[in-house]
């Protein structure tokens, strides 16, 4: 009776917690997963370096059993691995290199999604005192080496690399396009410093980059020059071609003064959204769709002849909208003097209005957690992660023909005369 009774209470109690149950399951297949990788892995190796053996004809890399067993903290809870250990110390000298996982690199504790994650809270105000507490809540009650002391080393350390990231060389950097934006975030900021100003790069490969990460006077124009200043500081010589952005940003100004030949290109996302905002909800559906008509037209011809349609249709009834719309007119249509393969990339912010979502809170600005050096080090931090996933622009093989001043008309190489 006792062990019937034994099984009742532990079916009751595995009724009310399936979640556990659900999340071992989970814990054990990731444990399953990861055994079978790093096994793979090892094999391959193994493979690589069979052919190696000393002078007696013994092999150089040999397996060696398994490394002290270790938890590593993921998203669903601490998972326990056992990592395959070899024995390649004859290759220490040779140019192939000892042996170093590349799934799971050597003194790793917590997968990166871990570590972004404790920015993220950062920006949506939990204190270094409450953080165990909330990744418990997350990562499950196992989860271990995330104590306030140890988030307080990892902010230190961040704001190392910020620093360091700060100065690091462009002299051997060339970009041709550049994005830029002024985010708000409801962190604690200097009264006087009000928003983060970011700037993203695409170089002569082009590879996406981030090239600033600084706080700014309402996206003054002094602030945007002192950012652009210091790119040359730090030994940028050739200015981007082109640089797109949303029209209110005193960046343009700046821009002006310190790379003067770089071309200027309004983000059509941002302007639709303005030009709307301006007309009743009953006919933003129409004016939109005409918007859209402008600036996805296959020539400039097009564009502006249902540029110029707009401004016919709607200027009697809606000035303020026209007014709107004219008022960038030349940089609306910019992206049309550049390769038609790079349009999709340079019409918008939509590159780096991506990259900022989670950390851009459309709201008012609320007196939070964390200082200024503090905010700044976790939207850095953010980026620097984001950046892993950008994607090179499309029709790379055309910005060495940017870059040398060739003329594009209507996206097509002009042919010389």
């Amino acid at each position: 009776m006792e062990k019937a009774k034994d099984k009742t209470t532990i079916s009751e109690i595995q009724e009310e917690m399936p979640g556990t149950i659900l999340e071992e399951l989970a814990r054990e297949g990731a444990r399953q997963l990861l055994a079978q990788a790093l096994e793979a892995e090892v094999e391959e190796f193994l493979r690589k370096h069979q052919d190696k053996t000393d002078v007696e004809g013994r092999r150089q890399v040999v397996r060696n059993g398994y490394m002290p067993a270790r938890h590593l903290v993921t998203g669903i809870g601490p998972v326990r691995i056992r990592q395959p250990r070899l024995d390649d110390r004859e290759l220490k000298e040779g140019a192939e290199g000892r042996f170093n996982s590349k799934i799971l690199p050597r003194y790793l504790r917590r997968v990166p999604s871990v570590d972004n994650l404790i920015p993220i809270l950062y920006l949506k105000g939990i204190s270094s005192g409450d953080m165990s507490e909330a990744l418990e809540s997350i990562l499950g009650s196992d989860a271990s080496g995330l104590s306030a002391t140890n988030i307080v080393q990892l902010k230190a350390q961040w704001e190392q690399d910020y620093q360091a990231w700060c100065g690091q060389d462009l002299s051997k950097k060339q970009y041709v396009y550049i994005w830029v934006d002024g985010i708000h975030v409801n962190v604690r900021l200097d009264e006087e410093k009000s928003c983060i100003l970011v700037m993203m790069g695409a170089d002569i490969t082009g590879k996406k980059e981030l090239l600033a990460v600084s706080d700014g006077y309402r996206e003054s124009k002094a602030s945007w020059r002192e950012i652009l200043l210091d790119l040359k500081r730090r030994g940028l010589k050739v200015g981007p071609k082109l640089a797109v952005g949303d029209g209110a940003l005193g960046f343009w100004a700046a821009l002006r003064e310190v790379f003067t030949d770089c071309r200027e290109q309004r983000c059509w996302v941002h302007k639709t959204v303005n030009v709307l905002d301006k007309m009743p909800k009953s006919v933003q559906g129409k004016a939109k769709s005409m918007l859209h008509e402008m600036w996805q037209a296959p020539t400039k011809q097009k564009a502006l002849a249902a540029y110029e349609h707009f401004l016919i249709s709607w200027r009697e009834k809606y000035p303020k909208a026209v007014e709107c719309l004219e008022a960038d007119v030349e940089e609306l249509f910019a992206f049309y003097d550049f390769p038609a393969v790079h349009w999709v990339h340079i019409r918008t912010t939509n590159p780096i209005e991506s990259t900022y979502a989670t950390v851009r809170l459309r709201t008012k600005r609320t007196k939070g957690c964390g200082s200024r050096m503090a905010t700044l080090t976790m939207v850095f931090k953010l980026a620097l992660e984001a950046q892993k996933t950008w994607r090179r622009l499309k029709g790379q093989e055309k910005i060495p023909l940017v870059m040398a001043g060739m003329r594009f008309v209507d996206g097509e190489l002009e042919e010389a005369a």
